[in-house]
């Protein structure tokens, strides 16, 4: 990379539901060059970093890292929920597992791979936000990870703690041969909590 370290804002793309802000301000108080936040749907969240449009992405796990070259540090777990309209009956309960959502439409594949005992319909493929959508119009549930069901939250939708599916986990991921870049190296620092007077 051509000039100085205060010359290039940091591209950091972040999946959606994963919330880069309180990083971002510690970054932007530090480095002048600042940060430019970019969203990205899960499908095409390593896309960036691999055509270099991207300097870092917050990601959902698991990502290629051998094969797409990546370095990843893992950040936090997220809760998996089932989105359903307010007046569904299973609205009723504080949490749901998958004995609860057995007889239940699943109008988004559960990433997991479960699918209830009922045979499904054939759902057209369809986005989280979409998903939501049409479960808050009384049409089966969505099971995603919480801070999707947050992001996307409607009145007329709520969701539950799914107790017994496999939580997902957020990372932070960036490309192997980019990393002696300092800007990408002060990131690390402040997600990984240093001070801006500490070392690597």
């Amino acid at each position: 990379m051509d000039g100085h370290l205060e010359d290039w804002p940091l591209r950091v793309g972040f999946v959606t539901g994963a919330t880069p802000d309180k990083w971002a301000r510690v970054y932007r108080g530090r480095i002048s060059s600042g940060m430019e936040l970019v969203p990205l749907t899960e499908d095409a969240q390593t896309d960036g970093l691999v055509d270099r449009t991207l300097d870092m992405a917050l990601v959902r796990l698991p990502v290629d890292r051998d094969g797409l070259g990546l370095h990843c540090i893992p950040l936090y777990e997220e809760l998996p929920v089932a989105v359903m309209g307010h007046e569904h009956l299973l609205s009723l309960l504080e949490e749901v597992s998958t004995e609860d959502l057995a007889e239940e439409q699943l109008v988004l594949p559960e990433r997991s791979g479960w699918v209830p005992a009922v045979e499904q319909l054939p759902w057209p493929p369809m986005s989280e936000k979409d998903a939501v959508e049409t479960v808050a119009a009384g049409t089966g549930v969505a099971v995603v990870p919480m801070s999707v069901a947050r992001l996307y939250h409607r009145r007329d939708a709520t969701h539950r703690v799914v107790t017994d599916l496999p939580g997902t986990k957020v990372g932070l991921a960036w490309l192997k041969d980019r990393d002696e870049d300092p800007r990408i190296q002060a990131f690390i620092g402040v997600v990984r909590g240093r001070t801006a007077r500490s070392s690597r």
